[in-house]
């Protein structure tokens, strides 16, 4: 495995149609706003989608989803219980090998971090992972569509033979907004994860096929898109500006009041000296 050589920033634009991106369960699965009226995206539900992606790739992951789950266990202890390189550190009372064993096994773990902290367990390992991703933001301030369902079939026989009563429900959606992604990949944790540059291309194309095979009835297929991806890697490991003025370096407005297509947006792009940046259409 190649090492982890410099520092890299990100941002993807990523464009929302008739969907719910990210649904917020404390507030009837409405999409999340901000106090602003701003869309948000959670970083949990990215990195959630990022894994996907990676799992689809054919890498290890260790946070799999129950209706993704690939191997036969039924939780995060089972699939660390039955990792010999992991349990053998337990019984030596080693937390770096431990912690070793896991970020060498499991992708999403040298990129993410995890928390091992089981029961029955003798250690109780954190893992600082070198990629964050910050919650996405829509551009301007969004408008929440929603509408009334019904359920009107019966889900089991009643006893009378007669029809159940209808089952009502709420749906709900955003038209038109375009989020916007941030992350980064810190070069000192990635040395200790062992996150190498072959793992930094891997969350490159994840993040351009975000929503490949990520298609559900809040989130029909088309409707989310990845626009653009934007990739800045420095020129030496540490970085030689910060993430802010590298994310600061993107400018989005509106053409029209009420912009409802990508193209509907006016995208300008700063440069700061001795940094490369790499623009890529997403899928």
């Amino acid at each position: 495995m190649s090492n982890f050589t410099n520092k890299i920033d990100f941002e993807v634009l990523v464009m929302v149609k008739n969907a719910n991106p990210n649904g917020d369960p404390l507030n009837g699965n409405r999409p999340r706003e901000t106090y602003d009226g701003f869309g948000e995206i959670s970083d949990v539900c990215i990195k959630r989608k990022i894994r996907n992606r990676l799992q689809d790739m054919g890498e290890n992951i260790f946070v799999q989803s129950d209706d993704r789950a690939v191997d036969e266990y039924k939780s995060l202890a089972d699939r660390a219980k039955n990792n010999a390189l992991m349990q053998k550190a337990i019984k030596d009372k080693n937390k770096d090998s431990y912690a070793k064993a896991a970020c060498e096994t499991w992708i999403d773990v040298r990129s993410f971090g995890q928390v091992f902290a089981f029961k029955d367990d003798s250690v109780s390992v954190g893992v600082r992972g070198p990629v964050s991703v910050h919650s996405a933001f829509s551009v301007l301030p969004v408008s929440v569509d929603s509408m009334q369902i019904t359920k009107s079939v019966n889900s089991e026989t009643a006893k009378d033979g007669k029809k159940s009563s209808d089952t009502m429900g709420m749906k709900h959606k955003i038209s038109s907004a375009l989020y916007v992604v941030k992350g980064s990949i810190n070069h000192q944790l990635a040395e200790k994860t062992g996150f190498s540059d072959a793992d930094a291309e891997k969350i490159k194309e994840a993040l351009r096929t975000l929503f490949v095979n990520d298609s559900s009835s809040a989130r029909p297929d088309g409707s989310m898109e990845v626009c653009k991806v934007y990739w800045w890697k420095h020129n030496c490991p540490m970085g030689q500006y910060s993430s802010a003025k590298v994310h600061r370096l993107i400018k989005i407005g509106a053409k029209t009041d009420d912009p409802k297509e990508f193209e509907d947006y006016d995208i300008k792009i700063d440069f700061l000296p001795e940094l490369e940046m790499e623009e890529m259409e997403g899928i």
